[in-house]
């Protein structure tokens, strides 16, 4: 399988569990104190990294690690902003928007020297 497709599958299921840990608790444990909260976060992150470790290994044998960062924030963008819309209920926003085009053109730039074939 291709290692960019692999990395890139891993990295989104890894960022669903990145976004459940670092945000849900704002929504499902605010009544309990903030050490139960980070405990449960701990816990979910460990899956996260689950993926996250080998997806980052795969991606680095054909990207390089500034490339395999921006893919990471383009999903990490693409997984927030459903679930901060969909699961907390927040605004849909048009800053989302402007951020997006944003990391966009860090992909332009990130990756122009791959697509020119240097």
């Amino acid at each position: 399988m291709n290692p960019v497709l692999t990395a890139t599958s891993l990295l989104v299921i890894s960022n669903v569990f990145m976004t459940f840990a670092w945000y849900s608790h704002l929504k499902e444990l605010s009544h309990k104190p903030w050490v139960i909260a980070a405990l449960v976060s701990w816990g979910i992150a460990l899956f996260e990294y689950m993926f996250q470790v080998p997806a980052n290994r795969i991606g680095y044998s054909a990207l390089n690690v500034g490339q395999l960062k921006i893919l990471q924030e383009v999903i990490t963008l693409s997984v927030f902003v459903p679930f901060a819309v969909y699961y907390l209920k927040e605004p849909l926003k048009l800053d989302y928007l402007w951020a997006g085009l944003c990391i966009l053109g860090a992909v332009f730039f990130i990756f122009r020297s791959k697509w020119a074939g240097a």
